[in-house]
This record gives C-alpha cells, sequence and structure tokens, in this order.
C-alpha cells in the first residue's frame, strides 16, 4: 500500500522474509578491461518498498546487477531529498514518487527521460508521461477509508460507505486520517475529497469534517497502526478509532499475518470514499550506474517483479494480464469508480490546496 502505499512494509518485511538489500556482500565493483564497472545499481525509495529474494536475485541473475536500496523516509520526505541532491544523488533509480507529487520531481528535472522495455504492457492510462518517458508507471493502489467491522457488528452500525456518510452524526468522533502536509495517503484523502466536491465544495466538506470529530496525526504508521482499533496493532495498542484512511488493499494485510489466519478479513473498505494512487520509478540524472538504472526499470516492468508486488508492497500491478495472488483478490477491495483528479491540476493547486487544508483542519 504507497502505498504508494501503501501499506508501510517496514514491520511486515521480517514476516515475509522480503530483502531490502539483495546480495550486499561481497564485492560491489568490478575491475575489468583496465576500468572499474559498478555491478550495484542503487534504487531510492520510501520506506514502503519490498520485494522478494527470490525475484531480487533473478534480476542479478539476468542483469548481473545487485540492487542496493536505500529507503529515504515517507514519499515525501524521500523526495524532498532527492530535490536537495539535484544533480548528484544519492542512487541511480528513484522509486516512490506518485501522481499526487508528479509534477515537483519533473518541474525540478529529477530524471533522465528513458523508455523501459516492455512499457508497452503497461495501461495506456497509468502513463502520465507517456511523451517524454521520464517516469515509468510501476503500480497503482487506492487510498480509502478502512473500517472496523467487529466494532460496527457490535454497535449495530452500518459502516460508512461514502465521502457523504463520514460527515454524518453516527459517525462523530471515529474517524482518524493523516496529515495532507506530510503523509502521502493524508494528500491522497484530501484530494478524493477535491476530486468528488469540486473547488467550490472541498473546504466545506472538511469544515463539516473537523466538526464532526476527524482525529489528524502525522503519518500512516501512527494512524493504522496505533489509532485504528481495526488493525492488529491497534488492538495492542487499545485504539479508540473503529475509521482510518489507508488502502484498499489493507484487509489482505490484517488475514496475512494473522494466526491462525480468518476466514474473513477483520477490516472492511468503504469503497465510495477511494482516491487513485499511481507509483512511478525514474532514472536519476546524474546516476552514477545509468547502464544499471535502466536495467532495473526494465525490471520493475516485467512480469517477474509485478507478480511478486501484491503480497510484499500490497499494491497492484500496471502490467496487463499479470496475476495477482488468491490471498490478494479474496480479501482485497475491488474499487471500480475511485476519484481522480487531473495531474496538471494537482501541480497548478496542490500546495494552495494543502495551505488551506493545514488552516480549516491542523491550525
Amino acid at each position: 500500500m504507497s502505498t504508494t502505499r501503501k501499506i508501510t512494509v517496514t514491520a511486515l518485511a521480517a514476516a515475509i522474509g522480503v530483502s531490502t538489500l539483495a546480495a550486499c556482500g561481497g564485492e560491489s565493483e568490478d575491475s575489468s578491461s583496465g576500468g572499474t564497472k559498478s555491478k550495484t545499481v542503487t534504487l531510492v525509495s520510501h520506506d514502503s518498498f519490498a520485494a522478494s529474494d527470490a525475484v531480487l536475485k533473478e534480476f542479478t541473475r539476468q542483469t548481473g546487477y545487485t540492487v542496493k536500496v536505500l529507503k529515504s523516509g515517507d514519499a515525501g520526505a524521500a523526495l524532498n531529498k532527492e530535490i536537495l541532491t539535484k544533480g548528484s544523488p544519492q542512487g541511480d533509480v528513484f522509486f516512490g514518487v506518485d501522481n499526487t507529487l508528479l509534477s515537483r520531481a519533473l518541474d525540478n528535472g529529477l530524471f533522465t527521460p528513458y523508455e523501459a522495455k516492455g512499457l508497452g504492457q503497461v495501461r495506456d492510462e497509468v502513463q502520465l508521461d507517456k511523451d517524454k518517458h521520464r517516469v515509468t508507471p510501476v503500480d497503482t493502489g487506492d487510498i480509502c477509508v478502512n473500517y472496523d467491522k467487529k466494532y460496527f457488528a457490535d454497535k449495530k452500525l452500518a459502516p460508512p460507505q461514502s465521502f457523504d456518510d463520514l460527515i454524518k452524526p453516527a459517525y462523530k468522533n471515529l474517524l482518524v486520517t493523516e496529515n495532507a502536509a506530510t503523509s502521502s495517503p493524508g494528500l491522497g484523502f484530501l484530494l478524493g475529497s477535491v476530486g468528488k466536491y469540486g473547488d467550490a465544495g472541498w473546504q466545506d466538506y472538511w469544515k463539516k469534517l473537523k466538526a464532526n470529530g476527524v482525529k489528524v496525526v502525522d503519518g500512516w504508521e501512527q494512524a493504522y497502526n496505533e489509532e485504528f482499533s481495526g488493525s492488529a496493532g491497534g488492538k495492542k495498542a487499545k485504539a479508540d478509532r473503529p475509521l482510518v484512511v489507508s488502502y484498499a488493499s489493507s484487509p489482505p494485510v490484517e488475514v496475512l499475518f494473522a494466526k491462525p489466519q480468518p476466514k474473513e478479513a477483520p477490516t472492511g473498505v468503504a469503497t465510495g470514499t477511494c482516491f487513485r494512487q499511481i507509483e512511478f520509478a525514474g532514472l536519476l540524472d546524474g546516476a552514477k550506474n545509468e547502464e544499471g538504472g535502466k536495467a532495473l526499470l526494465d525490471f520493475l516492468v516485467s512480469r517477474q517483479f509485478q507478480e511478486d508486488m501484491p503480497l510484499n508492497m500490497f499494491v497492484n500491478p500496471v502490467v496487463e494480464g499479470a496475476k495477482l495472488p488468491e490471498l490478494f483478490t479474496t480479501f482485497g477491495a475491488v474499487v471500480d469508480k475511485p476519484e481522480t483528479v487531473a495531474p496538471d491540476k494537482i501541480a497548478e493547486n496542490r500546495e494552495q490546496w494543502v495551505q488551506s487544508w493545514s488552516s480549516l483542519v491542523v491550525k
């Protein structure tokens, strides 16, 4: 889940056996033909990147390059670090910029154009930079309100299903969301309200949501694992908020790591509250290992990697025909009509929207 997303996978890595550093032992430089050629390609990412050992070893087998993953915080924080080091990047490829922040990355000239091999198999609607190929689409996810099924069953109250439901008195003091200024899911939820109510109506909606007791915290980890009563972490923390902004793919997480695994997910998704997130990767301008970076971008849209993603990052593939695991399809929610906002409109208005939101909701 980003998310993008996306679910924060730091806590999941040990349980799944994913690798943040593939084959990192041994020599990272191979001196041959009188020169030194790097055999390591560095992927800079937000904290939610995860891939299985097997798939990263397959990349090494195919290309000879070893992947080193450098995690740099939340998606917004990671992007800010790359902007500060523009032209002299920390790595070769950046993964995790999404459609809510894409214009910032492109306007700052972070990427060297490259058309990844296999891009023809990527769905057209996610190729937001199709003419210039500065970024390559890697995954999609839907930012949505999740609910604690037990809470609503015990209260004999129907869980909310739409943005409109969330401002009803029946759901007062039940929702926790992330700060739109500091969190990718928080920003996505704000953009979802913009998509739903438009320029003329979203601010009034948030006034009503604040009056109805919405709680705002800094990031997803705190909201989901500390404040949300439906998550395993929230239960341990004795959380008291049965509604949280998370992802449509969050319920499979609760099933995957439960012992024993339940036949039904303990959480559900309000599918009328969703915003579609698209995550991208790009070859960083000034990359030391440009050829390795190109090979990695090719691999990120390969079937091997695309089919490895769902149970590692809890996101959806962008490649046509990529298979989803049964657990993902059984317990994840299908969002047929997510809210969207055009990338150029986000680029033009994002900072103003966030400032207005902060004044309305936080200050």
